[in-house]
């Protein structure tokens, strides 16, 4: 049994009177001590799939209309508040985007840190304050027993994010869910963040669901690769298989956007055109707008995931030379 099970997740937005669906019939799995890279554009639906995860729409505009979540054995979407509230934090936590929007201005670092062991440990202040310290070291700050004191202000964005990792490991989860951690952070930082994270994922055997805009940095870092497209996952696949053998269009275009530095090219590529927005109605397949294969099918009918080879899924009617 996998550790997380994502089964045709539906999610929708209430506006107008109506439910605008963002997410559509999303599946993916994860196990223990493996990493499952989530990529696509802005809008695609990555952050609310994680937020989903993690029970942080209870109260908002946006709700879970179907599908399954099942974690470590446990149907997620049937379970009580109070039972999520136990798990979060504890056996799966979440690294934000922004730490300085996530972190909180005017409490201590050592002591946002302290009530996450507090809230889901039975230590004392004095215990939960050590352990603290132990968590900085561990994710390498500088003088931690100094640095705990800080307020988020006083720190850099790339030790910002350490103390965001810190606080998500304080209770040795299961499950860590990154939601572009890196996108703020200078490319020397960055790799830092990942290496500490993968270092981290070899010590505790903790699953990782990384999401990115970044095709290079989850070749990098993932074992598996789902790429969303307009709430659904137009491709699956291994890392390596995915990326010796990319077979829908969209992937495609955001492989051939990223910049080569050996090589001079006056034109970077650009996937023409933009994501639909939620409440756009739009026939067959979503990317058929700005996909240079699309033929009149595609605007009349939503192809179905193709298994094109070892369980390599793609959404696309010209998927394994078929047409």
């Amino acid at each position: 049994m996998a550790l997380l099970d994502v089964t045709d997740l539906e999610i929708a937005v209430a506006a107008g009177g109506k439910l605008l669906p963002v997410v559509r019939g999303v599946s993916f799995a994860i196990e223990e001590n493996e990493t499952l890279g989530i990529v696509g554009e802005s809008g695609c639906g990555k952050s609310l799939t994680s937020l989903a995860i993690m029970g942080l729409l209870e109260g908002s505009q946006v709700r879970i209309t179907g599908g399954s979540i099942q974690f470590d054995g446990r149907e997620l979407t049937t379970l009580s508040a109070e039972d999520r509230r136990a798990i979060m934090g504890d056996q799966m936590a979440m690294i934000f985007q922004e730490p300085m929007t996530s972190l909180n201005p005017v409490y201590r670092i050592g002591d946002q840190i302290v009530e996450t062991l507090r809230q889901h440990r039975d230590m004392t202040k004095g215990q939960a304050r050590d352990r603290a310290i132990e968590l900085l070291d561990l994710v390498r700050i500088p003088e931690p027993t100094r640095r705990v004191d800080s307020f988020p202000h006083q720190m850099s964005g790339g030790q910002r994010q350490r103390v965001m990792i810190a606080m998500a490991l304080a209770c040795d989860p299961k499950l860590l869910i990154a939601d572009e951690p890196t996108t703020a952070l200078d490319v020397t930082v960055q790799k830092e963040v990942l290496d500490l994270m993968a270092d981290l994922q070899t010590r505790t055997g903790t699953a990782i669901v990384l999401i990115s805009h970044d095709l290079g940095v989850i070749a990098e870092t993932c074992d598996k690769v789902a790429v969303m497209y307009r709430g659904k996952i137009a491709e699956a696949a291994t890392t390596r298989e995915l990326f010796s053998n990319m077979s829908h269009p969209y992937t495609r275009g955001l492989l051939n956007s990223i910049p080569v530095v050996d090589h001079d090219v006056e034109w970077l590529e650009a996937i023409p055109g933009r994501v639909p927005t939620i409440d756009e109605v739009l026939p067959g397949c979503a990317f058929h707008p700005r996909c240079p294969l699309a033929e009149d099918r595609c605007n009349a009918e939503d192809p179905a995931p193709r298994d094109v080879a070892n369980g390599h899924a793609v959404r696309c009617h010209f998927a394994g030379g078929a047409a």
